[in-house]
C-alpha cells in the first residue's frame, strides 16, 4: 500500500502554501542551476560582465523551461512536477566550443544541437515497452545513488574548499539533516510539507553569525538585468554542433529516467507520450536557452527526492517555481542571496532527498519477482552505474563521443539494464512458449 500524497500532481494548494513549496524546490535546485555557467565562465576566463550575464540568462531560461515542462504546451512537456536547469554533462563541450568561438559559438551549438534531442523525443514512445518495472526500478535507484556523492560533498563544505570535511561543516549538515527529518516526520501540515525549506532557512540563519555567509556577491550584483536575445551573436560551426550531440543523447536517456522517477514519486504511471513530451521539453528548452545566451537545458533529478520526502507532487507548484526563477533571472541581487547559501546547508537536506530517490527505486524492485535473471540485470547495471560515478577516470581511454555518453552513471547503468534485459532471455517465458 502506497503512502498517500498530500498534494497530487494536479492539486492546487492555496497561494501562500504554493509559494512556500515553490521556494523549497528552488532552494533545492539553485546551486545546480548556477554551477555550470560559473564553471564554464571561470574555465574560459570571462570577466564579471559576461559571467553575470550568463548566470542571469541561465536562471531566466531555467524558469521558462520549468514552466514549459510542468504546465505543458501542446506536445511539449510531461506535465509533471519537474525542475529544469543546465547539467554538467554539457560542461566539457561548452568549454571546448567557447574557447574557439566564444559565447556566440556556445549559443549556436546549443541551439543547433538541441534539434537532436527534439528528433529523438519522437522515438521515445515506441521504446517505452523496453522499460518494465525491473528497468524503471533500477534506473530510479541509480538516479538516487549517483547523486549521493554530490550531497556528501555539499555536507563536507564543497569539493576543493579549504574546510572540506571539517567538524564545523559536518556538524552543521548533521544538525540540519536531523532537524529536517524530525520536522518532516513529526510536524503537521505546513511544517511537514515545507520541512526542507524551513530546514534550509534554519541552516542559513545558523551560518550567518558563524561567518559562513559571504554577502559581498549580493552587494556587487546588479538590481535588474534583462537577458538579451542573441546578444553575443550566433556563430555556427558543424564540428561544434557535433561535439554537443553525445551530451544531448545522454540528456535524452537521463530525462527518460527522471520522468519515470517523478512518476514513481507522484504515484502515477506516465505514458510513453508524456515521457516523450518531457524529452521534447528538454530539446525545446535548450533551443530557448541558447536564444537567451544560456547553455543547454535538461530535467533536474535533485527535485525528485523532494517529492518523495514531502509527498507534494503538484505540478502547479512547480509552475510557480518556474515563474519565480524567471523573476530571479531578472533581479540578480535576489538570485545572489540564494547563491551564497553555505554548502553544508544543502548537504543536510540533500542526503535525505537523494537517499529517498534510491529507496523509491528499491521499493519498485521489491514489488516484482527477482529471480536469478533479474538479479543479474540489477546488480550489473548498478555496479557499472556506480562504478562510473565514483571512478570516472576509467573512461579516459575511450573515444570522446563514447566517453561523453557513458560519463553519467545514470546513462551507463540505464544502457546496461536495457541491453541485458534484451540479451538475457526470460527462461520462464521460453518454457511457457516452446
Amino acid at each position: 500500500m502506497k503512502d498517500e500524497l498530500k498534494y497530487g500532481i494536479d492539486s492546487k494548494p492555496g497561494f501562500s502554501m504554493s509559494l512556500l513549496l515553490a521556494f523549497q524546490h528552488i532552494l533545492a535546485a539553485f546551486a545546480g542551476i548556477i554551477a555550470v555557467p560559473l564553471v564554464v565562465c571561470s574555465a574560459l576566463g570571462y570577466g564579471i560582465t559576461e559571467t553575470s550575464a550568463m548566470v542571469s540568462a541561465t536562471i531566466f531560461a531555467s524558469g521558462i523551461t520549468t514552466i514549459l515542462q510542468s504546465r505543458g504546451a501542446g506536445p511539449i512537456g510531461a506535465r509533471v512536477s519537474a525542475m529544469m536547469g543546465t547539467d554538467f554533462t554539457f560542461v566539457n563541450p561548452t568549454i571546448s566550443v567557447g574557447s574557439k568561438f566564444g559565447i556566440a559559438g556556445i549559443v549556436a551549438a546549443t541551439m543547433s544541437g538541441s534539434l537532436v534531442e527534439i528528433i529523438l523525443s519522437r522515438f521515445i514512445r515506441p521504446l517505452m515497452k523496453f522499460f518494465p518495472p525491473l528497468i524503471t526500478g533500477t534506473v530510479v535507484s541509480l538516479i538516487g545513488i549517483t547523486l549521493l556523492p554530490v550531497s556528501i560533498d555539499w555536507a563536507a563544505g564543497g569539493l576543493g574548499t579549504d574546510g572540506y570535511g571539517s567538524l564545523k561543516n559536518l556538524g552543521i549538515a548533521s544538525l540540519i539533516m536531523i532537524f529536517t527529518l524530525f520536522l518532516n516526520h513529526y510536524g503537521k501540515g505546513i511544517l511537514s510539507s515545507a520541512a526542507v525549506f524551513i530546514g534550509m532557512i534554519f541552516g542559513y540563519l545558523i551560518c550567518i553569525p558563524m561567518g559562513m555567509v559571504d554577502l559581498l556577491p549580493v552587494q556587487e550584483a546588479a538590481w535588474i538585468s534583462f537577458p538579451n536575445i542573441l546578444h553575443y551573436g550566433f556563430k555556427f560551426d558543424l564540428a561544434s554542433t557535433l561535439s554537443f550531440v553525445p551530451a544531448f543523447v545522454v540528456s535524452t536517456i537521463g530525462t527518460t529516467g527522471i520522468m519515470m522517477a517523478i512518476g514513481e514519486a507522484s504515484d502515477i504511471e506516465l505514458s510513453g507520450e508524456r515521457i516523450a513530451g518531457g524529452v521534447l521539453a528538454d530539446g525545446v528548452g535548450s533551443l530557448l536557452s541558447g536564444l537567451f545566451g544560456a547553455g543547454p537545458n535538461t530535467s533536474f533529478s535533485q527535485n525528485v527526492g523532494l517529492i518523495t520526502l514531502t509527498k507534494v507532487a503538484s505540478r502547479h507548484i512547480m509552475v510557480l517555481a518556474g515563474i519565480i526563477l524567471t523573476m530571479l533571472g531578472v533581479f540578480p541581487k535576489l538570485s545572489a542571496l540564494i547563491a551564497v547559501m553555505p554548502q553544508p546547508v544543502l548537504g543536510g537536506v540533500g542526503v535525505i532527498m537523494f537517499g529517498l530517490v534510491a529507496a523509491q527505486g528499491i521499493k519498485t524492485l521489491a514489488g516484482i519477482h527477482l529471480g536469478d535473471r533479474e538479479l543479474l540485470i540489477v546488480s550489473v547495471s548498478l555496479a557499472l552505474g556506480i562504478g562510473v560515478t565514483v571512478r570516472p577516470e576509467i573512461l579516459n581511454g575511450l573515444p570522446e563521443a563514447l566517453k561523453m555518453i557513458l560519463s553519467s552513471g545514470i546513462s551507463t547503468g540505464t544502457l546496461a539494464a536495457l541491453m541485458l534485459n534484451i540479451v538475457l532471455k526470460d527462461r520462464r517465458t521460453q518454457k511457457q512458449n516452446p
